[in-house]
């Protein structure tokens, strides 16, 4: 699959910044003769809105049609990362510490490869992670597939009823 070019993912971010959403990850899927771009929002206050996802969505795709990083259409998505989104990097980490997160391991990890519980820190090539058990696990960054957060809707709701929100 075709790797957009770091001149080019500059300037989407550039682009994202000129409309107050930080440009959190560029993803390349599909096929060579249909690849999916897919652009990734976040605003940290306030969260992204549909205006703010139209608004760059169509400025990235004047951009990138006028780079033609692929020689087939392409299909562009624009989105916020949603509720259960893949922390990518300091900023992700140190902003979450404390949320619940999923941590799943590369293959070669010995069981479980599925580490639930609540995110403590990550330094030094380490993320640690308080399981449901309390126990602290040190998951070392190169054997970790994806973080994601975790969040628990069950209580979400509770506390919005609890609230006069629903």
């Amino acid at each position: 699959m075709t790797r957009l070019s770091d001149d080019l993912l500059t300037r989407l971010g550039r682009l994202a910044a000129s409309e107050g959403v930080e440009l959190l990850a560029v993803e390349v899927a599909g096929t060579a003769r249909k690849p999916v771009v897919r652009l990734l929002l976040d605003r940290t206050e306030g969260g992204v809105t549909l205006a703010d996802c139209e608004s760059v969505s169509r400025q990235a795709s004047v951009l990138l049609d006028a780079h033609d990083p692929f020689p087939a259409a392409f299909t562009l998505e624009v989105s916020s990362p949603g509720i259960d989104r893949k922390l990518y990097n300091e900023k992700d980490f140190t902003r979450f510490e404390g949320c619940a997160v999923r941590v799943r391991m590369c293959p070669a990890w010995p069981a479980p490869r599925v580490v639930d519980g609540f995110l403590e820190r990550r330094t030094d090539g380490v993320i640690r992670v308080r399981d449901r058990s309390g126990a602290i696990r040190e998951l070392p960054e190169g054997k970790v597939f994806e973080t994601r957060l975790a969040p628990d809707l069950d209580e979400s709701l509770k506390r919005a009823k609890s609230r006069g929100r629903m």
